[in-house]
Formats: structure tokens, sequence, C-alpha cells
């Protein structure tokens, strides 16, 4: 798709689809976000491929279903965009271990109620949800409020973490769960070099 290079701008480091999912908006640390990846339909379809929600096959088939019914491929992404603030809300909450509101986690349970609709049990090891079948332009978003209750339900909410260097989430499965970025490729690499180059600035006024 044509909008594939786009969305893979942003990394996937989360290590849980609906925390790359709240990481398709980045900023700093603090404050609001100042670039988003998801401006529109066909970018939340392209994201759905480069983050392993959706196959290419099922993209596929989503283009000509959002070309027929643009309102409704509007009305699928400004759904997209309200419930990754919802998970925004609720993570974010939790990596700075504050209890998320009543208001985003019954939004949440509507969501997955509504994903699981639109699901079937499916037979590989073990029994798991399958979208396979939905063919509605909502496809995208199921897998990433699924994975979100499943963090909830099962994960460790304890290793839910904000990055020090911008506003990405990520799970810390370090041993001693030390772990500090998003990225040690990113903002890993840049708060090193701004601790050389602050040294440096210190030795040289001695």
């Amino acid at each position: 798709m044509e909008t594939v290079e786009d969305v893979r701008r942003v990394r996937l480091v989360g290590g849980n689809l609906a925390l790359d999912f709240v990481n398709t908006r980045t900023g700093p640390p603090d404050g609001p976000p100042d670039d988003d990846v998801l401006t529109g339909y066909p970018e939340l379809v392209a994201w759905g491929v480069y983050a392993g929600a959706l196959t290419e096959a099922e993209a596929a088939a989503l283009g000509p279903l959002s070309r027929a019914d643009p309102d409704g491929a509007r009305a699928a992404h400004t759904r997209a965009l309200r419930s990754r603030d919802c998970l925004d809300e609720i993570f974010r909450a939790l990596a700075a271990d504050r209890s998320p509101s009543s208001s985003a986690l019954t939004l949440l349970r509507d969501d997955e109620a509504d994903a699981l609709g639109h699901a079937r049990l499916e037979r590989a090891s073990g029994y798991s949800w399958s979208w396979r079948d939905d063919n509605t332009l909502a496809r995208p978003l199921r897998p990433v409020v699924h994975a979100a209750v499943q963090l909830l339900t099962t994960g460790a909410l304890d290793r839910i973490k904000g990055c020090g260097g911008c506003r990405f989430l990520f799970t810390d499965e370090s041993k001693n769960r030390s772990r500090r970025w998003c990225s040690m490729d990113d903002c890993g690499t840049a708060e090193k070099i701004r601790r050389y180059v602050t040294a440096r600035r210190t030795r040289a006024t001695r």
C-alpha cells in the first residue's frame, strides 16, 4: 500500500499491539503529541499491516470497501482515534502507577464486546480469537482492543512504563526491570549523547 512507508517511520517498540497503537502519536514525554501517523483510514489500514494486526490480503479487501463507503471509512477512522485516546489514558495512568478512569475502562469494555462480537474461535496449538472473516471497516481496530484487554487482565501491569525521552509506552521485559527508553537506538542514544556533551562542557569550564 502507498502509505506503508509513512507509518513505518514510527518504530514498534511497545512490546504489545495496543501499546504500539498508542505510540502512533509521537512527542516529548510531557505535554501534547506533536505528530500523528494515523492521518486517515488508509494510514490506519497500512499501520495494521505494519504492526501485524492485518494481513496484506485483509488490507487489500478493505480498500474497495472504504472507497465504496467513504463516510463509513471516516467513521471507522474517527472511532479508532477515540479508542486510541482511551488506551492512551489507561496505559499512561498505569505507567505512572495510577488507576485509569472508570469511563476509559467502560469504553474499552464496550469496544472489546464489539470486537468479540465479530470474532470467532479458531484452533492452532490452542484456541484463540480470529477476525479472519470480519469484512467490516472497523476490522483494523479489533485486534488492538483485544490486545489491550489481554494486557490488562493477564499482563504484568507493573512492567508498563513510559520512555524517559519521548511519549512512547512499552512493556519492560528486562530481568531487573531497568529499561528506561523506548529504544536504545533512538532515545537511549540521544540521552547518551546529551550526557557526553554535558560532561565535556563541564570539564572545559574547570
